[in-house]
């Protein structure tokens, strides 16, 4: 059984959709970090990873996976065996984006929505202590 555990937002300015979606939505912030060519700042509800993505430039092949400007980039699963799935996703049609061995499979679903699939406790949905 797979688990939605995630979500990242493309933003242009990460200081100020932090400051909106903490102040207006109540989320809490965790942990921020460069992966690969963006920031990530990791929010939570609780329950669902919200990630707000700063790419170093939109023309980062990952950056336009999903297109330019702001946008939802991609969703993300929490499962058992990523390796699993691979095979799958490709058979219904799916493209797979990332390595099988990245921590985080991503893959475009025929729809054209990007996804990824990650171990289980990859996200963690409990905010920074204070």
């Amino acid at each position: 059984m797979t688990k939605i555990v995630h979500l990242a937002i493309k933003v242009e300015n990460l200081e100020e959709a932090t400051k909106f979606y903490t102040e207006v939505l109540g989320l809490k912030q965790g942990k921020t970090g460069r992966n690969g060519e963006h920031i990530s700042r990791h929010l939570t509800d609780g329950t669902i990873d919200l990630a707000l993505m700063v790419y170093d430039s939109e023309h980062a092949a990952e950056a336009q996976y999903a297109g330019p400007g702001p946008r939802i980039h991609h969703w993300g699963l929490e499962v058992d065996d990523r390796a699993r799935y691979v095979e799958k996703i490709k058979a219904y049609g799916g493209e797979i984006l990332s390595s099988p061995e990245a921590g985080a499979l991503k893959f475009r679903a025929p729809d054209g929505t990007i996804a990824e699939l990650v171990d289980k406790g990859r996200y963690e949905t409990k905010p920074k202590s204070a």
